[in-house]
């Protein structure tokens, strides 16, 4: 072994800091669906978005409301997010906001926010299997408009899309329905309530999971375990997502626990750390 003289040392040593930040900084984001802390939202938009930001949360996900405040109102979000360094990479939108009627509006809305990615955050299909084809037309057309601008649509699942209708899955329905460039946001809880396999429902959809709702379930409290204290296999969920499904960032979600809400979110990202290192 070739020893070290003292310059090398030294050379290596101001090197390490800079070393271990870009190791830190290669870590996907972690982020919260704001519906974990709606009532607080509904009362103080910019305090809550800030208690959050202050938690330590990276990004966080707008759901539908944040379509009603007006532009001015959005820009003044965007500038707090800013100022606080956290991105909103994604927001939840009603179906209908991919209508003729609204769609430019929801498109200069997610562009004002930073958004990347504009999710759909349920439907309502037509009954049988083959209900789900409006859905599917719907966010491959609005996926060929939003795209030119710079915006990616997406779906997220609830428990009905992982529960076979005549012996097929609504989700299988759509993954195979719309374009490649359409996201599958993954709810893992409403997943696992199903009885379905997320390990195995992401390797089956390699790159197109960009985003996923980290919500925990169990068959005696339902949604409102914490995140880690339910039955869904963390680690392994997070090695296939960051390996095959194409990972960009996380999102945690909480329907409402035993403690207050912005305590509940605070609790889920200290477990989240810990389960995901």
């Amino acid at each position: 072994m070739t020893p070290i003289n003292r310059r090398s040392f030294l050379a290596i040593s101001a090197m390490l800091p800079y070393a271990l930040t870009a190791r830190a900084s290669s870590k996907l984001p972690v982020g919260l669906e704001l519906y974990s802390v709606r009532e607080a939202l509904k009362k103080d938009p910019e305090g809550t978005v800030r208690a959050v930001g202050e938690m330590g949360y990276q990004c966080v996900e707008f759901y539908a409301p944040y379509f009603e405040r007006t532009d001015a109102q959005n820009k003044d979000m965007r500038k707090l997010l800013d100022d606080l360094g956290v991105r909103c990479f994604s927001t939840h939108n009603e179906l209908d906001y991919l209508s003729p009627a609204k769609i430019q509006r929801t498109r200069d809305l997610n562009l004002t926010l930073g958004s990347k990615y504009v999710i759909v955050a349920s439907a309502k299909p037509k009954p049988g299997p083959d209900g789900w084809m409006p859905v599917a037309d719907a966010l491959n057309a609005a996926a060929d408009q939003l795209e030119p601008a710079g915006l990616k649509v997406g779906y997220h699942n609830h428990q009905p899309e992982f529960t076979p209708v005549d012996g097929k899955r609504p989700a299988e329905f759509l993954a195979k329905h719309t374009k490649p460039s359409v996201v599958l946001q993954l709810d893992i809880g409403t997943c696992v309530a199903a009885g379905a396999d997320p390990v195995a429902w992401i390797r089956s959809q390699p790159g197109r999971i960009k985003s996923m709702h980290c919500k925990d379930w169990s068959p005696d409290q339902g949604y409102k375990v914490l995140f880690g204290e339910g039955t869904a296999p963390w680690k392994d969920i997070f090695a296939a997502a960051e390996s095959v499904g194409g990972l960009e960032y996380y999102l945690l979600e909480q329907e409402g626990s035993r403690y207050s809400e912005l305590e509940t979110a605070k609790r889920c990202l200290q477990t989240f750390r810990s389960t995901h290192a």
